[in-house]
């Protein structure tokens, strides 16, 4: 199989179920920041494994895994019109049970952290940056998702998958700056900020 195939020289790629579109179409949009958010995971995984292992990092490694598998499914969920569903049939589409499953983890991650007092800063170990970077993309492919979603028959669960993963990357963000001993930067206005 060819990784060029030429046919998106036009400015259009194909959808599941064979429809040709715009490569600025919102769908495409909203996959390719799905797909830009499965990249951000990926260098995540790749911080993750510069450091020392243990049984926690070992875990965590392997949620960032099933979140990468899980935006497969949302990725092809929404390269998949429900309007030619029967076309694709086959696809998997993300579930309730999914977004349970996020909700699982952030409870899991968020009972070992101290409890949020104020705004933070994204940062920290590169592990953890790397999870606020994800968290911000993830956001954006959220909007994309809601944006698409009152143009075309989406389903509620897409858009309820991407909250919720935002929510748990900004936790597991924080979580990976604990494991490490990083104290996280709290915002507050500052006068000097302001320039005053």
């Amino acid at each position: 199989m060819k990784i060029y195939t030429k046919t998106g020289d036009d400015g259009t790629t194909g959808l599941f179920g064979g429809a040709r579109v715009a490569k600025d179409d919102l769908r495409v949009e909203a996959y390719g920041a799905a797909d830009e958010l499965n990249t951000c995971l990926g260098a995540a995984r790749a911080a993750l494994g510069e450091e020392a292992a243990d049984d926690r990092r070992v875990a965590l490694d392997t949620v960032l895994r099933q979140l990468q598998e899980g935006l497969f499914v949302l990725g092809a969920d929404l390269a998949s019109p429900r309007e030619e569903s029967k076309q694709a049939s086959y696809l998997p589409r993300i579930q309730t049970a999914a977004v349970v499953r996020l909700e699982g983890w952030i409870d899991e991650h968020d009972r070992q952290l101290p409890p949020l007092q104020n705004f933070i800063l994204p940062g920290g170990t590169r592990l953890g940056s790397a999870l606020h970077y994800a968290r911000a993309v993830c956001r954006r492919a959220e909007r994309a998702a809601v944006t698409l979603a009152r143009r075309a028959p989406l389903g509620p669960e897409p858009v309820q998958y991407l909250n919720r993963l935002g929510d748990l990357l900004f936790v597991l963000a924080r979580y990976a700056n604990a494991l490490s001993g990083a104290t996280e930067t709290e915002w507050g206005p500052r006068r000097d900020a302001s320039g005053d």
